[in-house]
């Protein structure tokens, strides 16, 4: 929740750029920012779908990380996998079991971060949610519940595999970073800068390399509105990946990069520093970090 508390708004930066890419005032990440502080203010502009992304943040992270540490410690210590295996695996079924509980938080911020602020008069996306419980009322309504799972294929096709490697990277660059400053794992602590460092790398390499299916999975959830992007007419990931890069090339697939790998990066690195105070906490009892 912290992580993706301080990232927020670097995420709706990225929506703009991914869903609303004709639009010039959102193509470059630092303008974009400063236009919709300027237009649409901090907390409904920037921080549009904040409400909706604490919803689903909390509970899917908890079950993410029950799942990760469960398969993990049995396919290690139990079943005797291979490490890297291991992470992956932890990874993708952690990341499947939460999707249940962050995906519909996924539709409903994705909609009111391109919304904005409500009876927006600088940014016409075909929304208008006075909140994010009008949000959730209204979808049920107008469009059924199931719209609550809109894109639910491609947002498991961008999280199953980002969340895989992240992990995968994470545990591996730790492993690398113990050699590196000549300590024990399992005995001894990382310093901070390598615990911040190693889950920012983690984190934005696998960022960047997902961003594609994160583009897909935007205008998979917010292509019923005309908002003048680029529609996508196949539910197929690798149809709509063909059509998109036909029509808008690398650039089109890798749109929003910029503050994705920024979010990934910073949200990562607070996120894994937090999860590995609280693992020694737990374990230990020892709050503190070298």
């Amino acid at each position: 929740m912290i992580g993706d508390s301080l990232m927020h708004s670097l995420d709706t930066v990225k929506t703009r750029q991914q869903a609303a890419s004709h639009i010039a005032k959102y193509k470059n990440t630092i303008p974009a920012y400063l236009t919709i502080l300027k237009e649409e203010g901090f907390p409904r502009g920037l921080y549009g779908g904040y409400g909706a992304a604490m919803l689903g943040s909390f509970p899917s992270a908890a079950v993410f990380f029950t799942t990760y540490e469960t398969v993990k410690r049995i396919a290690i210590d139990d079943w005797g996998v291979n490490d890297t295996v291991a992470y992956l695996g932890a990874g993708f079924l952690g990341d499947f079991a939460s999707s249940f509980l962050y995906v519909p938080s996924e539709v409903l911020k994705t909609r009111l971060q391109l919304q904005g602020r409500y009876n927006n008069k600088f940014f016409e996306s075909g929304y208008n949610y006075t909140g994010t419980f009008n949000a959730i009322s209204t979808i049920i309504k107008t469009e059924g519940w199931g719209t609550l799972f809109y894109g639910y294929k491609a947002t498991l096709v961008r999280d199953l595999p980002f969340s895989a490697l992240q992990f995968a990277f994470y545990e591996k660059f730790r492993e690398w970073s113990f050699g590196l400053s000549g300590k024990k794992q399992d005995e001894e602590n990382l310093s901070l800068t390598l615990e911040l460092g190693t889950g920012a790398a983690a984190g934005g390499l696998a960022g960047v390399i997902t961003t594609p299916l994160d583009v897909i999975k935007t205008r998979m959830q917010t292509q019923s509105v005309s908002t003048g992007g680029e529609v996508l007419n196949s539910s197929s990931i690798l149809k709509s990946l063909r059509s998109l890069y036909q029509n808008q090339g690398v650039v089109g697939l890798f749109s929003g990069v910029g503050p994705r790998l920024v979010w990934t990066s910073v949200q990562s690195s607070v996120m894994l520093l937090l999860y590995q105070i609280s693992l020694r906490a737990l374990t230990t009892g020892e709050l503190k970090l070298e």
